[in-house]
């Protein structure tokens, strides 16, 4: 389901955009419209009022809780099942952070990921990503949310914005804390541009037509880019241009360097510093050379770097650096000004490295 085509079925019913709104903001963060504090009797036209109920069961149909894997207090697996049976993973994160998957599978196919390791299933629709954050919020608080989990967005990008839209404002989550991740993909980078320059269009005065010969606001109108602006992910993984194709081997091959500067152009017309993702496996990517070119690279860039040992994972020879080398890798390119930090990979002590659980279940059918 996607969100935008929920929002014609709400307006084929009377709802006005305060109706979807308010809908849409109790589904989004409290799991249903809270009928509680605003009765649906009393403000709902009656022909939405009569389909509410389907509605919201069709909405609690997109995602359900099939499994729930506990690494610590803080960190969770959550093995997800879409309404049509196929399974994702969705992962609780301290300081109610949630990542969340955007496909069923994944084309990059990430040489040391399981998410790809089937190729692309299918893409999710909308409704079916922001499913999983309302299932995460039926168990704790979540005010972070990343785009990081089964799948490349770039691939499913219209589906990945009507989410971080819906999120970024009926969903109660600040901009800085929706993380679009991307390994690189030319189409995210003029898409988020796009939305940070449409952004300031002046809102159309009602009753008269706006440049698109449309009354609707840049929300609602799908000829505008979105006004929220997520914070960008880059999985970078390594500088050696060779090495990242055979790591990244459906990645798209674009130099390094240009990756880099097309995302330090959103970081700084963002205000929001460009996230640089690196699985570190040993004896791959974890040596000095690697860190002199972290170096000359980020060098007076907004950027923070994330180093993510690798979680280790059945049938692939990948290990994760010791934890001396890890640390001393992060203390080496601070101390050169390069803002960087150890993520710890959620699901290491339950193997559920992302694709781990799905991959389970699916042998087990």
């Amino acid at each position: 389901m996607r969100l935008s085509h929920l929002r014609q079925r709400l307006r084929d019913l009377g709802a006005k955009p305060c109706h979807e709104d308010r809908l849409l903001r109790g589904w989004s963060q409290v799991g249903s419209y809270d009928r509680a504090h605003s009765p649906a009797e009393t403000f709902f036209p009656l022909a939405l009022l009569n389909a509410l109920p389907g509605i919201e069961a069709e909405l609690h149909e997109l995602a359900s809780l099939h499994g729930e894997y506990p690494a610590d207090d803080e960190v969770a697996r959550l093995l997800v099942q879409l309404h049509d049976g196929q399974m994702v993973e969705s992962v609780l994160l301290p300081r109610g952070g949630l990542c969340v998957s955007t496909q069923v599978g994944c084309a990059v196919g990430c040489v040391f990921c399981m998410s790809g390791r089937d190729g692309l299933q299918r893409q999710l629709g909308s409704a079916e990503i922001v499913a999983q954050v309302v299932l995460a919020r039926r168990r704790r608080a979540v005010s972070k949310v990343v785009f990081m989990g089964m799948g490349e967005p770039a691939h499913n990008l219209d589906n990945v914005l009507e989410a971080i839209e819906l999120l970024g404002t009926q969903g109660n989550i600040g901009h800085k804390n929706l993380v679009l991740s991307t390994v690189g993909d030319l189409r995210v980078f003029e898409r988020l541009m796009a939305g940070i320059s449409n952004s300031v269009r002046p809102e159309p005065v009602e009753g008269q037509e706006s440049v698109h010969g449309s009354t609707s606001s840049p929300r609602t109108d799908s000829n505008f880019a979105r006004a929220v602006k997520p914070a960008l992910a880059l999985s970078l993984h390594t500088t050696d241009a060779t090495l990242r194709a055979k790591l990244l081997p459906h990645a798209p091959q674009i130099a390094i360097e240009e990756l880099v500067e097309r995302a330090e152009v959103y970081a700084r017309a963002s205000g929001y510093p460009v996230q640089y993702q690196w699985t570190l496996m040993e004896g791959i990517n974890d040596s000095d050379a690697e860190l002199e070119r972290i170096a000359q690279l980020l060098a007076g860039k907004y950027a923070i770097m994330n180093f993510i040992p690798f979680n280790e994972v059945e049938g692939l020879s990948y290990r994760r650096p010791s934890a001396e080398r890890i640390a001393q890798m992060a203390h080496t390119l601070n101390r050169q000004g390069i803002y960087s930090r150890v993520r710890d990979s959620a699901g290491q002590e339950i193997e559920g490295a992302c694709g781990q659980l799905r991959a389970r279940v699916v042998m087990a059918r």
